[in-house]
């Protein structure tokens, strides 16, 4: 909820850093914009023409009856009206064009920031929210790019035309005319101000809506199976009708505001209408200005509209880009800290070194953990739930910075080790593996072309995943679903390590690997084990203590500290926290 409650706080309806910032987005295109802001004022001098044609065609050829002429007004008429097309036709696809790239540029840009955060980022940020700011609100901000501060250029070259040639045509019909200028800028302020709030709560709801949507979809399988579908749809249900309350909201201050504006101008034009008209029957003003001044005012009333829609459009761009913006300036992890350090050659050796770390201030997850792992060995690192186990491999591979203490990788800190480096050394096997949506080809090798189908085959034929693999249609190429799907827990483990393999790791870790499949495709994996961890360093983390009675050491963790470190044998002769365990598994067991 501390997000969400970010998001209610309202800012600035104009924020110069950030329309600097947007604008900034629209330098590559610098020349692309010039060409359409130069097309607007082209548009702005042809929109200006029309009205005086139809005033040159009613004074000089239809009021006195000449006709000879007039045809050749309404050919340029029709001209005017041909060119006035190819503007508007030239303009849009310019501005959409700029748009949407600017667009690619930001979302490109978010999308590479968001694989830098660290994964701290993740555990407080909920997926629908980072899809909204990655689609929605992008979206918001290509819609003032390209349709807002463009075309604003264009509202106020015509604007400042028509005050011209009004002025030009009779100038009391004009200051008339714009005397309806303050009754326009109150009701202008006062819809702002009401649809502001509405614009913001729109995007709330929508990032709530997507929340929702994103975590019950993915847990369709538990929604299902503890019968939540009802309460969800209540749940859903309450969040899409706050959404549609805003948005009805909104559509509410617009159906009051325009017609306003429109009854504004009406009034106004039937004073003109009568106006003028006096002062045709007294001679001074022609019929034909009367015309003209008239579509004059309707026009001049057409940018204020614009004008004032385009300011609410940059509201929304203002909030959009105001979380846009906040998602960029979150800090990336660094690659390394201070200059960084070069790995020596491969060789293997992990140091902990007075370890103590917290994901949450007061409430330590480990405390003083030193140990340190000769290249080539093999331990395993066993505990209760909470214990710790995991936290340490998140540590080794800097998916959360230390704090307190130092862990070396062959005598190198690996906080000033580059990150990128530091990283291919390892191949993790984690107890929920993910699957992407692709071919198993895909899914082995994680987009490194270097790795050749060959490997991969071999790979896979080691770890006794190429069985299911050649059951499945197309082999290698069979297209795999979203988190492998169609593919069982045991199968996704079986890749996972083909993957592990291929990559030919420094080091291996792996999380739980065999802690959620069935006893034969353990069998399997055991078998397997062999050849992972062959001449590399391994680091096993177990729940089946029965897997790891063969790895040179096991390190056994107690509420985040090393209570115990020896071999199978010694430690179940010591009689400690390892024996407990190690009874306890076996008389469930039994039990069993």
């Amino acid at each position: 909820m501390p997000a969400l409650q970010e998001e209610e706080q309202l800012g600035k309806a104009y924020d110069r850093a950030l329309m600097s910032r947007l604008l900034g987005f629209l330098r590559p295109y610098r020349h692309r914009v010039s060409l359409a802001v130069l097309l607007l004022l082209l548009l702005a001098v042809v929109e200006l023409t029309g009205p005086y044609l139809i005033k040159v065609a009613i004074d000089q050829y239809i009021a006195p009856g000449r006709l000879r002429g007039l045809t050749g007004i309404a050919v340029l008429y029709l001209l005017v009206l041909v060119l006035q097309y190819a503007l508007v036709y030239g303009h849009n696809t310019l501005t959409q064009w700029i748009g949407q790239h600017v667009m690619f540029d930001i979302r490109a840009r978010l999308f590479q920031h968001l694989q830098k955060l660290p994964l701290s980022t993740f555990d407080v940020q909920p997926v629908g929210r980072l899809v909204t700011r990655t689609t929605n609100d992008i979206e918001t901000l290509n819609n003032m790019l390209s349709s807002g501060v463009v075309a604003v250029f264009g509202d106020l070259f015509v604007l400042s035309g028509i005050v011209l040639v009004m002025l030009h045509l009779n100038w009391r019909l004009a200051l008339l005319t714009f005397s309806v200028l303050p009754f326009i800028a109150a009701a202008t302020f006062i819809f702002r101000r009401r649809v502001r709030g509405s614009f913001r709560r729109i995007r709330v709801r929508l990032a709530r809506i997507n929340s929702m949507l994103q975590e019950n979809i993915s847990g369709m399988m538990t929604v299902q199976l503890f019968n939540r579908q009802e309460s969800n749809r209540v749940q859903f249900d309450r969040l899409n009708r706050d959404h549609l309350e805003a948005h009805l909201e909104t559509i509410r201050y617009y159906a009051i505001f325009f017609p306003s504006i429109e009854l504004f101008g009406s009034i106004f034009l039937a004073l003109i209408l009568w106006t003028g008209g006096m002062k045709v029957l007294e001679g001074s003003l022609t019929i034909g200005a009367v015309v003209a001044f008239i579509q004059y005012t309707e026009r001049f009333f057409h940018p204020i509209r614009d004008l004032s829609d385009k300011y609410n459009l940059m509201q929304a761009a203002m909030a959009s880009a105001e979380r846009v913006f906040t998602l960029l300036d979150s800090p990336e992890q660094p690659a390394s800290s201070g200059e960084a350090a070069a790995l020596p050659p491969h060789r293997g050796k992990i140091e902990f070194d007075r370890v103590s770390f917290s994901y949450v201030a007061g409430e330590p997850v480990l405390r003083q953990v030193s140990f340190t792992v000769q290249p080539g060995e093999k331990v395993a690192i066993v505990g209760a739930t909470g214990a710790g186990k995991t936290t340490l491999i998140h540590l080794l591979m800097r998916d959360y910075e230390l704090r307190s203490g130092v862990i070396r990788l062959d005598g190198v800190d690996i906080s000033r080790a580059n990150l990128h480096e530091l990283r291919r050394r390892f191949s993790v096997v984690w107890q929920d593996v993910f699957i992407f949506s692709g071919s198993v080809l895909e899914n082995i090798r994680l987009g490194e072309e270097r790795i050749s189908e060959a490997s991969c085959a071999a790979a896979a034929r080691s770890v006794n995943a190429h069985g299911f693999i050649e059951r499945l249609s197309g082999g290698f190429a069979h297209r795999l679903q979203e988190r492998g799907a169609n593919l069982s827990v045991g199968e996704k483990q079986l890749l996972s390590f083909a993957r592990a393999l291929v990559f030919n790791p420094e080091i291996l870790v792996l999380d739980e690997a065999t802690s959620s499949v069935d006893v034969e495709t353990e069998r399997l994996i055991q078998n397997a084990i062999g050849t992972l961890m062959w001449n590399r360093t391994s680091l096993i983390i177990a729940h089946r203590l029965s897997t790891i009675r063969n790895v040179d050491r096991i390190i056994v963790l107690h509420k985040g500290e090393i209570a115990e470190m020896g071999t199978h044998t010694e430690l179940l002769r010591r009689r400690g926290v390892y024996h407990r365990l190690y009874q306890l598994q076996f008389s469930e067991a039994t039990a069993i």
